[in-house]
């Protein structure tokens, strides 16, 4: 009855009201956007959890809810369909019906790439290949990887890290598929350290999804900075906003300004984290404010 309930509230009043809205806003009236907005799936993770929807029920509620039609799952919401050939016909189906384009695979929970022990490492990215065959059916154009490594110092460290995406962006390179690093805690959310890493993976199909929120105790401009000539994603997370509509902790402004003046013109996604709004009204708040970001933008660059 939960997951019922959640769905139908897309054709409340509200929701018939602020779903065309933001649909329409996604384009300019002349041309092609600067960048395209997707929704990560961990924006509803709550949602998810309480079992008020599922990860097949995603397509649905991205599109219908929030005006979003480019996807970025999150492979906890379905962990043992990686290899589940039904489950998988079913969602890229959902997909199609639907017009959603599946972007990207968040992969957590599969081991760190970065182990000092060869073997390790190896079982590593052995166990994430079966998320970028997945990746690869789905459509995706990546899947993201977490970045902690192993060792006595900060150089071992990135040296096995280097080691493991190099080895597994080269499994992802003969499916056609991108192995992307978040700055996700720990060393890479140090985006000289991080940048260091990718630079001496030396693949072009290794890059980086740089996320405003993820650099903690790091200048997250500067963060941005490092990481955007690797980037084949962007992650715009919010946890607040003030009366205004901005969010508290990262000027979107200077953020995007950083992500254009890299040539970048991908997929920004929606990620909030916020515990104030709801996720529903965080995840509208968050494509609001960069909906009216790239609009402001839209005037400096093409």
């Amino acid at each position: 009855m939960n997951r019922r309930l959640f769905l139908k509230q897309s054709t409340a009043a509200t929701g018939l009201s602020l779903a065309p809205f933001l649909a329409q806003a996604d384009h300019h009236k002349k041309g092609k956007p600067l960048f395209e907005i997707s929704l990560a799936e961990w924006s509803l993770h709550r949602t998810i959890r309480k079992n008020e929807m599922t990860n097949l029920d995603f397509p649905k509620v991205s599109k219908e809810k929030f005006g979003i039609t480019a996807l970025e799952y999150v492979n906890q919401f379905f962990k043992d369909k990686a290899q589940d050939q039904k489950y998988l016909t079913e969602l890229k189906k959902r997909c199609d019906d639907l017009g959603v384009k599946s972007v990207l695979i968040m992969i957590d929970g599969e081991g760190h790439l970065g182990e000092a022990d060869e073997a390790k490492r190896q079982q590593v990215i052995d166990n994430h290949k079966k998320w970028v065959e997945a990746a690869k059916f789905l459509g995706c154009h990546s899947i993201r990887v977490n970045a902690h490594g192993k060792g006595k110092t900060d150089k071992e460290k990135a040296a096995n890290t280097t080691k493991g995406l190099r080895g597994l962006s080269e499994f992802g390179k003969a499916h056609g598929i991108n192995v992307i690093v978040e700055n996700h805690g720990g060393l890479s959310s140090n985006g000289k350290w991080l940048a260091g890493v990718l630079k001496n993976v030396g693949l072009d199909n290794c890059g980086s999804l740089p996320d405003f929120g993820n650099f903690h105790s790091y200048d997250r401009y500067l963060g941005i900075k490092e990481l955007m000539p690797f980037a084949k994603g962007v992650s715009a997370k919010s946890h607040d906003f003030d009366a205004e509509g901005n969010e508290t902790k990262t000027d979107y402004l200077k953020a995007l300004k950083l992500v254009l003046d890299a040539g970048y013109r991908g997929y920004v996604g929606v990620e909030y984290e916020g515990g104030k709004l709801s996720e529903e009204d965080g995840i509208i708040a968050t494509k609001k404010l960069l909906v009216k970001a790239r609009a402001q933008l839209a005037k400096k660059y093409k």
